[in-house]
């Protein structure tokens, strides 16, 4: 397993549309043993593969405390949304940049698993939002894109600062 490069924000690569994954294989599996070590390591609830420079509809996710439930959701697909609501978010591609964002109180979502089984989950709370969050990288969209230019324009500034101040 390895630990791979994330990509920072405004890194245009952020806003490649994710391709559909043909194929769930061994290399795919690595992959996704990949990402869950970077996600840990960084450490974060979530990382789609987007955010490690892989274009292929590829989630993985772990809201647990203990860091030891691990979901994978392979072309995730949201078939059902209920509710509205905000949530304070923070991204592993936006290191030190938090803001609420309004997403959907419940999700059920159709994907594979890392078997390449077909599975449908219904969710709610944190999970509903890490979902949806991952879900917009793989549609090429960061969570700060929801918010107002000017506060987009500040988030840069301060992300650039905190760039420099690391050197």
């Amino acid at each position: 397993m390895a630990i791979l490069k994330i990509l920072q924000y405004p890194d245009n690569r952020l806003h490649t549309i994710a391709a559909p994954v043909t194929e769930v294989n061994d290399d795919t599996r690595i992959l996704i043993s990949n990402m869950a070590e970077t996600m840990y390591a960084a450490p974060g609830i979530g990382l789609a593969a987007t955010q490690v420079d892989v274009h292929e509809r590829i989630i993985v996710i772990d809201i647990s405390e203990t860091h030891d439930q691990l979901q994978v959701l392979i072309n995730p697909e949201i078939i059902e949304r209920d509710g509205t609501f905000e949530y304070e978010e923070g991204c592993l591609s936006v290191p030190g940049i938090f803001g609420k964002v309004k997403r959907s109180e419940s999700v059920t979502v159709k994907a594979l698993n890392a078997e390449g089984e077909p599975f449908t989950l219904n969710a709610t709370g944190l999970l509903a939002v890490c979902i949806q969050h991952e879900m917009d990288h793989l549609e090429g969209k960061v969570f700060v894109e929801y918010w107002s230019k000017f506060k987009q324009s500040r988030v840069l500034t301060k992300l650039k600062k905190n760039q420099r101040s690391a050197m």
